[in-house]
């Protein structure tokens, strides 16, 4: 099975170079981004990123509005909000917005480890469903 890549966005440089460490050794595959533009400027050269882990509090682009472009230009990938100012309103409009879900720093490792995989393995499903819907489709088209 391919490993899981996850994008870690947080303008703090040592949260994300500590976390990149930690999820490393975790058998993920781990892309740095410091700032919102700079995470959706990765997202459209990488190949395939499967769960962006996006703090909601940056400066210039903040995590609502960088969500709202990863959901716009990447539908199928998964966003985990992270955050250490989390408030109800911000957490509800990040779920509208297609957020997986919602974590408040500091969050332990294995909570973190238990979504990203939660979140790969719902991206892998819409994958699924939408192979097998073309296969279909070419399938009537030849008449089969």
């Amino acid at each position: 099975m391919l490993r899981t890549v996850v994008m870690l966005v947080d303008d703090e440089v040592p949260f994300v170079d500590t976390m990149t460490k930690r999820l490393g050794k975790r058998n993920l595959d781990i892309l740095a981004a410091y700032s919102g533009q700079e995470a959706l400027e990765k997202l459209a050269t990488t190949g395939s990123v499967d769960v962006v882990i996006l703090d909601v509090k940056m400066p210039g682009m903040d995590g609502i509005e960088t969500l709202r472009e990863i959901k716009q230009t990447h539908p199928l990938v998964e966003v985990i909000m992270l955050t250490g100012h989390a408030t109800v309103e911000t957490g509800i409009e990040g779920m509208k917005l297609g957020a997986f879900d919602y974590l408040m720093k500091p969050c332990d490792i294995d909570q973190i480890m238990a979504k990203v995989q939660e979140a790969k393995t719902k991206k892998s499903q819409h994958e699924e469903k939408i192979t097998k819907a073309r296969i279909n489709e070419i399938t009537l088209r030849r008449g089969a």
